[in-house]
């Protein structure tokens, strides 16, 4: 399991037409990706269970735990993303909720465009 970071501080500032906004750059893929949204209310639990293919988790509201395929929990929080390698054990809760991006691809190589969490 790696986790990284993806907020507005990290973002690149875009000014092309016109505009004025910051943009986190995720992932850019030439293969079949998946990509869905989930939302975990107060107790929710994604059971533990091996990542079929790489998956990164982008936790955007709220805060949770995750871990690998040991004991230790890791706490995340809005702007954290959790990365798991294919066949990789993981699990994810949260005692208050959380909302996250789910993006599963065999390209998925997040260290290209986001800074471990340190």
């Amino acid at each position: 399991m790696e986790l990284y970071q993806f907020n507005e501080k990290l973002g690149k500032k875009i000014t092309r037409y016109n505009s004025n906004f910051s943009m986190s750059r995720i992932m850019q893929t030439e293969k079949k990706t998946h990509i869905g949204y989930m939302y975990l209310e107060e107790s929710s639990l994604i059971g533990y269970h091996q990542a079929p293919i790489p998956q990164l988790l982008l936790i955007t509201t709220g805060e949770g735990y995750d871990r690998g395929e040991g004991e230790e929990c890791f706490k995340v929080k809005a702007g954290d993303a959790v990365f798991w390698g294919k066949d990789q054990w993981h699990e994810t809760k949260t005692d208050s909720g959380l909302t996250a991006l789910v993006i599963e691809s065999e390209e998925l190589n997040p260290e290209s465009f986001m800074p471990l969490k340190k």
